[in-house]
């Protein structure tokens, strides 16, 4: 996860969130001055100082209000024209468009807004098959009432790292620089239920994760151990899952437990994916799987068999475990298409699509049954290694790589900004959205939400002063948890834009005609009858929405 250029190369990668101050390196040589800061860095000889100070949450301890806390720095330009001519050949188009309930089988939905008061008035006329709402035409609602308000939750006086729903939603887990682990219940608003001491930490704690049965957690640092300690009951378990990774630095930059509760995946600094079994207590895998740091990993599904990771030579692969040799150790396959290094991975979760991060300021859409061929993943490597800047503290190129001849990705998602940490990105829920966004943080403070299928920017929530690292949608909730290198944990709810102004809004609902509604009792109407009026001005479309509004 560090810089790319040659000099931090030679010097050894350090976490991309920051530099370890666990393994100085030799004084850099020349005049290279993010080196020169580097090693100072590391070396503990030197460090940022902030000019803000904010208000730690009840029950924390204080800190001395020391950390540096980055600007934003880059408003990187939406792309109006996204190229969605290979997601439209994709199953994926299809698929999302049932499941967020845009695949409309009758032409009335394409003549009136998908409200409340339309919707019941197709069950009352016969229209809508069962008498009730769909999955889909919940998912449809509810993408009318996005996240649109920021309101402050907690505030540290050091950076925010990591923030994360359990699976029921119930819980809230968060981790700050200032080595503290809290965790909320979010049942009834957001109540600090558990703080938690991060043991053995470097830097800071860089991941955390749930286990299925949201009774334990996990989290990793510049440490030779990942720990995992009890979220809920009277026993406070806390204790060090020994990973014997044989390096004299070592860190877990990405952990993820098993649906079974039965193991821990980790991506490592040491360009391996690592294995623990939390029952026989002892690390069961280990392989090398990227030239480079593994920022990332991921199961794919809930069966544990398939693996995603991506690292800091701008690859993603797939794993299959039933194949896993740690002698000879293959992938299924590679996804070769960024032009720099991977920072997060999130899976659909059904073994077949994923989404990635990258350095290289884009966010891309795979399907995992389409490989890259060899050239491809070569003329990925080369691009990636020559690669001169440092995106911890420097800004991104202002000429990029416009693309890799061969990507084999389904779709390009730009418009937000990838600067100085590991910044994470996931699917939409299914529950309420069918996954129809795909959403992102942002160093610019931002969060960024794109349509999956259009790779249109859908909305850009900006609330932060700093660095939004980590983003997390509530499951069953139109929620979503920001947390930020200001500190800060943001709770994103939908805020109607008139109530935020203070204006009130009148809504009228009017009943349909009886001679039209009379005319689709008896089967005489046809909605496919509803064309445009040849005047330009009024066409039928506007008149038969402003029945139903």
């Amino acid at each position: 996860m560090g810089g790319n250029n040659s000099t931090n190369r030679a010097m050894s990668n350090s976490d991309d969130d920051a530099p370890s101050v666990l393994r100085p390196s030799s004084p850099p040589s020349g005049e290279d001055l993010p080196a020169i800061v580097e090693y100072l860095i590391r070396s503990g000889q030197f460090h940022f100082i902030s000019q803000r100070e904010g208000d730690s949450d009840s029950g924390d301890d204080s800190s001395d209000g020391s950390e540096f806390v980055t600007l934003p720095t880059c408003h990187p330009a939406v792309n109006q024209n996204p190229d969605v001519t290979t997601i439209q050949k994709n199953d994926i188009h299809t698929t999302v468009l049932q499941s967020s309930g845009r695949l409309a089988k009758r032409r009335w939905r394409q003549y009136m807004r998908p409200t409340v008061p339309n919707m019941i008035s197709m069950n009352q006329l016969g229209l809508n098959p069962g008498q009730q709402l769909s999955h889909g035409d919940k998912c449809v609602l509810h993408s009318r009432f996005l996240p649109s308000f920021m309101e402050r939750k907690a505030s540290y006086n050091h950076k925010a790292f990591c923030g994360k729903y359990s699976e029921d939603g119930n819980v809230f887990m968060t981790a700050c620089q200032d080595t503290r682990i809290r965790v909320y219940n979010t049942e009834n608003d957001m109540k600090l239920m558990k703080s938690i001491g991060a043991r053995d930490v470097g830097w800071s704690v860089l991941d955390t994760a749930f286990s299925p049965d949201g009774r334990y957690a996990a989290y990793s640092s510049w440490s030779d151990c990942i720990h995992m300690c009890s979220i809920h009951g009277e026993s406070d378990i806390h204790e060090a899952l020994h990973i014997d990774p044989g390096e004299h630095s070592f860190c877990i930059f990405s952990l993820m437990f098993s649906s079974d509760n039965q193991e821990i995946l980790g991506g490592a600094n040491d360009g391996h994916i690592y294995v623990y079994d939390t029952e026989l207590r002892k690390r069961t895998l280990k392989i090398h799987a990227h030239d480079d740091d593994v920022n990332t990993v991921r199961f794919a599904n809930e069966s544990s068999h398939i693996l995603y990771s991506g690292g800091d030579d701008g690859l993603c692969k797939v794993w299959d475990r039933r194949t896993l040799r740690e002698q000879h150790p293959s992938p299924v396959g590679v996804m070769a298409g960024h032009s720099d290094g991977i920072t997060f991975i999130d899976s659909k979760g059904d073994s077949r699509y994923f989404i990635s991060n990258c350095k290289d300021q884009t966010l891309k859409l795979w399907d995992a049954r389409k490989f890259s061929d060899l050239s491809t993943v070569a003329e990925t490597k080369r691009i990636v290694s020559s690669m001169r800047w440092d995106y911890r503290w420097e800004r991104a190129p202002r000429k990029r790589v416009k693309g890799v001849k061969g990507d084999t990705s389904v779709m390009t998602y730009s418009g937000h900004c990838i600067l100085h940490t590991l910044i994470r990105c996931r699917f939409s829920p299914e529950f309420n959205t069918g996954q129809r966004y795909i959403y992102t943080g942002c160093a610019t403070g931002s969060v960024v939400v794109y349509d999956v299928l259009t790779g249109q920017q859908v909305c850009k929530l900006e609330g932060h002063s700093s660095c939004v690292r980590d983003v997390d949608w509530h499951p069953y909730k139109n929620i979503l948890m920001s947390t930020s290198w200001d500190g800060s944990i943001g709770q994103w709810i939908y805020m109607d834009r008139h109530a935020l102004s203070g204006e009130a809004e009148e809504v009228i609902f009017e009943t349909p005609k009886p001679p039209l509604r009379d005319r689709m009792r008896r089967g005489s109407f046809r909605v496919s009858q509803l064309k445009r009026s040849k005047s330009p001005q009024e066409p039928k479309q506007e008149k038969i929405r402003g029945l139903f509004d």
